[in-house]
């Protein structure tokens, strides 16, 4: 598995790995992210990604990169296993990294707006 790219898993793919891609976010990212808020320092980064991608008026190739960086974030199959502490996000932060400067003009002011109340909700729990 170490020989997969960044690059290769931001790719858009067929429509099936798209909706699929979609699918595994609206599924599991509340809940990978309620286990690990408070140990990734890119937390505020994944939420408005998420508030990214799921909103209409973000175009459909941003949504299509955001799904691809969020699903890896959700998958357990991992580079580096997230059991190891920071080591093992830093994968995860790099795709998210690369999906974000992708589609920067695309993530706004409103999405992190979103996701510190999504945060401060979570972090109150």
């Amino acid at each position: 598995m170490s020989d997969i790219k960044y690059g290769d898993i931001l790719e858009p793919g067929d429509e099936e790995t798209q909706a699929e891609n979609e699918r595994i976010v609206r599924q599991g990212f509340w809940r990978k992210l309620s286990r690990t808020a408070a140990r990734i320092p890119f937390a505020r980064d994944a939420v408005a990604a998420y508030y990214c991608a799921t909103d209409r008026n973000t175009p459909l190739g941003a949504r299509v990169v955001l799904y691809a960086a969020l699903a890896y974030f959700v998958m357990p199959a991992d580079l580096i296993p997230d059991i190891f502490m920071f080591v093992g996000f830093s994968d995860d932060l790099a795709v998210l990294t690369a999906a974000l400067t992708m589609i920067r003009r695309n993530i706004d002011d409103a999405h992190y707006d979103r996701a510190d109340s999504a945060l401060t909700a979570i972090r109150k729990d």
